[in-house]
């Protein structure tokens, strides 16, 4: 269910209800109708109008739907008077993205982070206790870290809150410790960053087996979105003899919710800590110009500069209508092209004089 403004662009508009579509399935839903209303901001108590509901009724039961999804993050009144007059649950764009991060956090620290920004999600939610905040069970919306102590009071939430915050500070001068340790040994960083889907664990597996000393994959990589949560970290070789540390980091997405952001705002500004940010961008995407916009205000949200962020153009296989200009590398993480020669432009980005390795570079182990 989605509101476009009257002077709002189509296409746009058509490219952020898609990808609403690709995190629903993402999530393991699927889609069975989309809804629309055209007006110039949403009613304060019920999002949409009081026709609208009456279609979106119709609709849902026409559908056989089981759930609706609301394409922007619904206030606390708005969700509870959508509860009251839907018969089936109702979450938002926010929701649904807690619950895709919820299912692919893996490591402690993002299990943390991620119940972190559920709980502050939920807490303002939390007077009363509608469907959302009662209901248990499997499915989208409903998998939320820390829905199983939803029936708690406010004050549980809080000290379970502040007691993730801890932890996470701890994991963070851990962090901070090993930064330190890679600075006195001279190694040097790289960080993928990119939207969501624009193939940064491909590009990660492909430069790995170049590079690696197992020449093997190290990350899990498919077509879902924000199949990557758990910052992924490897060293590779070049061919000069220079040795860096590579990550693989969160894809971004429009609108992110704050809560994610500040969350894992740790993990973020250790990304863009890095000497060198690769920016990968799917070049294949109709809106990849769009995309870049939203990654590049992310990364100057973080505080990144400029002159860190190299784009990365990904997929080249796929597509022909681009009019190459200028020297951004051009690469294709499934089919391999490119990679070489983007080792070599990592490379030399890193040690521009073309300085030799040390012997300390080299023997750092795998």
């Amino acid at each position: 269910m989605g509101i476009r403004s009257s002077r709002s662009n189509m296409e746009d508009f058509d490219s952020y209800m898609k990808e609403l579509a690709a995190l629903a399935e993402a999530a393991g839903g699927m889609v069975t109708a989309t809804l629309v209303q055209v007006r110039e901001r949403p009613d304060h108590r019920t999002y949409i109008g009081k026709g609208k509901i009456t279609e979106l009724l119709y609709l849902v039961e026409e559908s056989h739907a089981d759930l609706v999804i609301f394409d922007r993050e619904l206030s606390p009144g708005q969700l509870r008077s959508l509860e009251e007059q839907l018969p089936i649950k109702v979450i938002d764009r926010t929701m649904l993205i807690l619950d895709i991060f919820t299912t692919r956090a893996h490591s402690l620290e993002g299990k943390l982070q991620v119940e972190l920004a559920a709980l502050e999600y939920q807490l303002p939610r939390l007077v009363g206790k509608g469907q959302l905040l009662s209901r248990t069970g499997a499915g989208i919306g409903t998998r939320g870290l820390g829905e199983q102590k939803l029936e708690l009071d406010r004050r549980y939430l809080r000290r379970r809150i502040n007691d993730i915050k801890r932890q996470l500070a701890k994991l963070e001068n851990t962090r901070d410790l090993h930064r330190k340790q890679r600075l006195r040994r001279g190694l040097k960083t790289i960080s993928l960053v990119g939207y969501t889907n624009a193939g940064k664990s491909s590009l990660f597996n492909a430069l790995c087996q170049k590079a690696h000393s197992s020449g093997q994959n190290q990350a899990e990589a498919d077509q879902r979105l924000f199949q990557t949560l758990d910052t992924t970290t490897r060293k590779i070789k070049f061919s000069g003899g220079h040795e860096a540390l590579i990550s693989d980091t969160v894809g971004f997405v429009q609108d992110l919710p704050p809560h994610l952001i500040a969350a894992f705002r740790s993990t973020l500004e250790e990304a863009i800590a890095a000497n060198i940010i690769l920016h990968v961008i799917d070049v294949s995407d109709e809106a990849y110009l769009d995309k870049v916009e939203v990654v590049n205000q992310v990364l100057e949200q973080l505080g990144a500069s400029p002159e860190q962020v190299y784009m990365v153009f990904n997929k080249i296989d796929k597509t022909s209508d681009i009019d190459w200009h200028g020297s951004v590398p051009r690469i294709s993480a499934l089919t391999g092209q490119g990679i070489t020669e983007l080792l070599s432009f990592v490379e030399a980005a890193l040690w521009p004089e073309g300085s030799p390795p040390t012997e300390r570079q080299i023997d750092l182990g795998s």
